[in-house]
């Protein structure tokens, strides 16, 4: 039911439904504890092309409405990805960590240094975008990295 959910918000121009999504992880008092440990959400970046194509980056929408409830900073404004590539859910394991790598860049280290980020992703299914992202976030010298995902696949 939550990956026809997030199929739905993520290709059926269903925007909306982040609010549904952040309500009904928010609802878990012990996981909202966990998120206020972090001191900083951030999102996958999706390309510029694949943006204008949804017209809305999902992660940015749930990490944005997180951290306004949560009350801790959101920052979508130091990681980015670089190119547009080949849709990972059409790729194998071997192909989606290929495909990734380097596709990520870093900018204001200095706003995610010893830092405890959040790392937030819709989908989890081999771990190679928030692998490749994490790696990228490690140049800022952060404190803690944590990953978010609201499925696997």
């Amino acid at each position: 039911m939550i990956r026809k959910i997030i199929i739905n918000y993520k290709f059926n121009e269903k925007s909306y439904l982040y609010l549904t999504i952040v309500n009904f992880l928010l609802k878990n008092k012990k996981f909202f504890k966990i998120l206020k440990c972090y001191d900083t959400i951030i999102p996958v970046p999706i390309s510029k092309k694949r943006r204008k194509e949804r017209g809305y980056n999902q992660s940015e929408l749930i990490g944005k409405e997180i951290a306004k409830k949560v009350g801790i900073d959101y920052n979508s404004q130091c990681l980015f990805k670089t190119k547009n590539i080949v849709e990972q859910s059409k790729l194998n394991k071997e192909e989606r960590e290929k495909n990734i790598q380097g596709v990520y860049k870093i900018e204001k280290t200095k706003l995610l240094e010893n830092k405890k980020i959040l790392l937030i992703d819709d989908i989890y299914t081999t771990g190679s975008t928030v692998n490749e992202c994490s790696k990228t976030l490690k140049q800022a010298n952060p404190k803690q990295i944590g990953v978010l995902t609201l499925a696997k696949d």
